[in-house]
C-alpha cells in the first residue's frame, strides 16, 4: 500500500466506504483499515498524507459504530480456525486499531499485531489495546505495503480489512499475504459490501435520489485511484478466483450489516455530517449544480432540513468477508 496508509477499515463507499469508515488500513500502505477507513476525496489517495490527528477519532468513531458486525465477523473466523490453536493474528491495514482489539478478543491467546502507515493511528492502536486490558498481546508494527509485506513474518490469521484496493496490483499483493500464512492458516478479506446510506430517497429538497448520483460520482472517482496508484494492474473483483489462484482454499463468504436506524446518536449524526463534508469538498465539480445546492443546505447548521436535525437521519452499511484456507 504505498501511497496509502495503512488503515481503513473503515468504510467506503461501494462496499469500501472511502468516504466515511471500519476500523483503519494500510494506504500504502499507506492505508487503513475498517475498521474504520474511508475512501472519499479527502482521504488523500493522491500520495500525501492526511492529517491524522483530525481523521484518528473520526476513524474510530466509524469503527465503533460498525464494531457489533465486526465482532460477529471475528466470531465466524473462530468457527473456520480453532480459536486456541491461531497464535499470531496480523491485522494489515488496521488504522486506529478497533478492529485489532477484536480480533485480540477473539481469538484469547493470540499475539495480535496492527499494522498500519500512519504511526499517529498505531499509537492509537496500542492505547485501545491498553485501555481493554489487551496491552500484553497486541503490538503494532509500521509498515508501507506492499513494499514492507516481507517483513510482517508469519500468521495463522491474515484480516485485511479494505487495504488490498489500496495496492495498485491486487493479485501479487494477495499472492504475498497468502505466502505469510501458517499451514492451515486463514485470511480474511474484507472488500465489497454495499454503499453506506444516511438518507430516504426523498429528502424534501432538491432531486429524489441524491444518494444514487453521490455513488456515481464516487465510482468514478475511486477508479480513477485505483488507475493511479504506483504499478496499478486492471483486476476484475472475483476474490474467490484471487484466492484460489494464490494457492488458497476458498473457506466461505459472507456479509455483515451495520443497522443504526432514525433517530440516531449525536455521535452518528456528527460521522453523517462529516460524510457529506467530504463529499461536498471532494466531489464538487463531479455533481450538478442542483446537488451542489443541496448539500449545501444539508450541511447548514441553521437550515431545519440540514442534517443537524433531521429525523429521518439514519446509517445502514454491509461489508463482506472473503475467507481461504492455506494448505
Amino acid at each position: 500500500m504505498s501511497q496509502h496508509h495503512a488503515s481503513h477499515q473503515g468504510q467506503d463507499q461501494q462496499g469500501h466506504d472511502h468516504g466515511q469508515n471500519q476500523q483503519g488500513h494500510a494506504h500504502g500502505q499507506n492505508q487503513h483499515n475498517q475498521q474504520s477507513h474511508d475512501h472519499s476525496p479527502g482521504h488523500h489517495h493522491d500520495g500525501t498524507h492526511p492529517d491524522w490527528s483530525e481523521m484518528a477519532l473520526l476513524l474510530e468513531r466509524q469503527a465503533e459504530i460498525a464494531s457489533p458486525a465486526y465482532t460477529e465477523a471475528a466470531a465466524w473466523l473462530g468457527t473456520l480456525a480453532p480459536v486456541h490453536g491461531v497464535r499470531r493474528v496480523l491485522d494489515i491495514g488496521s488504522g486506529p486499531g478497533v478492529v485489532t482489539s477484536l480480533l485480540a478478543e477473539a481469538f484469547p491467546v493470540a499475539e495480535t499485531v496492527a499494522v498500519d502507515g500512519s504511526p499517529e493511528l498505531l499509537v492509537r492502536a496500542r492505547d485501545r489495546a491498553e485501555a481493554r486490558g489487551l496491552g500484553a498481546r497486541v503490538s503494532t508494527l509500521h509498515a508501507e505495503l506492499p513494499e514492507a509485506i516481507g517483513i510482517l513474518g508469519e500468521a495463522d490469521l491474515v484480516w485485511a480489512g479494505n487495504s488490498l484496493h489500496h495496492i495498485g496490483d491486487q493479485r501479487a499483493a494477495l499472492a504475498e499475504f497468502a505466502g505469510l500464512l501458517r499451514p492451515g492458516g486463514l485470511i480474511a478479506l474484507v472488500e465489497g459490501g454495499l454503499p453506506t446510506r444516511h438518507l430516504p430517497w426523498h429528502i424534501g429538497i432538491g432531486r429524489p435520489g441524491l444518494e444514487a448520483r453521490l455513488d456515481a460520482a464516487h465510482a468514478y472517482w475511486f477508479g480513477e485511484m485505483r488507475a493511479g496508484l504506483p504499478g496499478s494492474v486492471d483486476e476484475p473483483d472475483d476474490w474467490r478466483a484471487l484466492l484460489t489462484d494464490a494457492g488458497l482454499t476458498p473457506a466461505g463468504t459472507r456479509t455483515f450489516l451495520t443497522d443504526v436506524p432514525a433517530p440516531v446518536s449525536p455521535v452518528v449524526r456528527e460521522l453523517a455530517v462529516s460524510h457529506y463534508q467530504r463529499f461536498r469538498e471532494g466531489f464538487g465539480d463531479r455533481i450538478d449544480a442542483d446537488d451542489r445546492k443541496t448539500l449545501d443546505r444539508l450541511l447548514d447548521p441553521a437550515d431545519e432540513k440540514s442534517l443537524h436535525h433531521r429525523t429521518d437521519l439514519f446509517h445502514l452499511t454491509a461489508r463482506t468477508v472473503h475467507t481461504a484456507r492455506k494448505g
